[in-house]
């Protein structure tokens, strides 16, 4: 298809963007494609470090998607080598490394969530250990010469780390290294972040300099509040909803955002404009509409996206079933303990899939998160009988398991 004028473009583009370095850069490479008839290459990295996207990742992915229907080449860059060292943005501790086996698996279920909302058929998928494997450690080192440890110390996170003497491991400052060579390797017209990937980023420009390429435009968008109102959303703070999250669990969650916080997903994680946003709020401020309804028709927005509309609708009714009429809902997981003796909470917490760890299970249960048949569990030595009744285990607003536990 034909590309649309720059300025036209440069108005979808510029929508929500934080950062965009630079804006004459970036119109002189949208000018230069209409007038070679070839798309921009627009880079976004994703490292495995985990199994779920969620839906702060989907806002530079729908920003990838606007490219994608603009005509432009979008690729998915899959950082399984990256993943290796381990991203040091925003940390205030060393990273654990991933196993290779870990990130092969990652790998697999983020290329098939992304596809929810980019067009596969016009998308590339790339895996940055197929050029960083081959640069060895000759290429690595001649890599790192092209930087300083000076302007690396310019780096928020590594500064602040350095001035409270904590520990920086020397492989983290090979990260934005070699995140900066895969722009090179894909001689990448745009790459695109969250707002805490701006250093990085900008070690892309200096880095694809040095190799003799133009360096490439940066976009950054704004990072989403987690569903507690106050963190970005983040797995690691449970605060998160992932977008192969059930979809009474995804309404669930949405439905649990604040009034104000819900205007933030609204303009980030649908396809609204600006414009349709401020005339909802609008209406909420002049009381024409009631916030609930407002964040009623986000949840099923959002579950219509991911799923489809007879789910979202689904979803709704589970939800008025289990909180407006106080119920339980119609269908529940059921998990099966076989033990001589009584089955530990935090166990059971685990098994269920509730938590990833014992000390996420204890955190629930220190919050006051989780009940067994309506009575609130706080004490972290609590245990389930074996006595072969079955119970309705609920940790938080909206996750339900039917336990029983039988002697052998």
């Amino acid at each position: 298809m034909p590309f649309a004028p720059v300025n036209e473009q440069m108005d979808i583009l510029r929508r929500g963007v934080v950062d965009l370095v630079s804006e004459e850069e970036l119109s002189a490479k949208l000018q230069r494609s209409i007038e070679t008839d070839t798309g921009l290459v627009v880079k976004v990295g994703f490292d495995p470090s985990s199994p779920d996207i969620h839906l702060g990742h989907t806002v530079v992915i729908r920003k990838m998607k606007q490219f994608q229907d603009l005509g432009h080449e979008v690729v998915f860059v899959v950082g399984d080598f990256t993943a290796m060292i381990g991203d040091p943005s925003g940390k205030s501790k060393t990273r654990p490394q991933l196993s290779a086996e870990q990130i092969r698996e990652h790998a697999r279920t983020y290329q098939q969530q992304a596809f929810k909302i980019l067009d596969p058929a016009h998308s590339r998928t790339e895996f940055n250990s197929t050029w960083l494997d081959k640069l060895g450690a000759a290429g690595l080192i001649q890599l790192a010469a092209k930087y300083t440890v000076a302007r690396m110390m310019e780096r928020d996170d590594f500064r602040k780390r350095y001035e409270a003497q904590k520990p920086i491991a020397v492989h983290e400052f090979l990260y934005p290294l070699a995140q900066a060579y895969d722009s090179v390797a894909l001689r990448a017209d745009v790459e695109m972040g969250g707002t805490d990937q701006l250093f990085n980023l900008l070690v892309g420009r200096d880095i694809m300099r040095e190799y003799g390429l133009a360096p490439q435009v940066i976009l950054t968008m704004p990072l989403l509040v987690g569903t507690d109102g106050v963190d970005k959303m983040s797995k690691s703070l449970g605060n998160y909803i992932a977008i192969e999250d059930p979809p009474d669990q995804m309404y669930g969650k949405i439905l649990s955002l604040s009034d104000d916080t819900m205007w933030t997903y609204w303009q980030l994680c649908t396809g609204r404009n600006e414009q349709q946003v401020q005339d909802l709020q609008a209406q909420v401020d002049s009381g024409t509409l009631h916030p609930k309804a407002v964040k009623q028709e986000l949840a099923r927005t959002i579950v219509s996206d991911y799923y489809d509309p007879n789910a979202a609708r689904a979803a709704e009714n589970e939800f008025e079933q289990i909180f407006a009429s106080r119920g339980l809902p119609s269908e529940m997981p059921e998990q099966e303990f076989t033990s001589e003796g009584s089955v530990w909470i935090v166990q059971v917490i685990r098994e269920c899939g509730f938590a990833t760890s014992r000390g996420e299970a204890r955190r629930l249960l220190g919050q006051g998160a989780v009940s067994i048949d309506g009575r609130r569990v706080t004490d972290l030595e609590a245990t389930v009988a074996n006595d072969g009744v079955a119970r309705v285990l609920k940790v938080g607003k909206r996750r339900f398991a039917r336990v029983i536990v039988t002697k052998p």
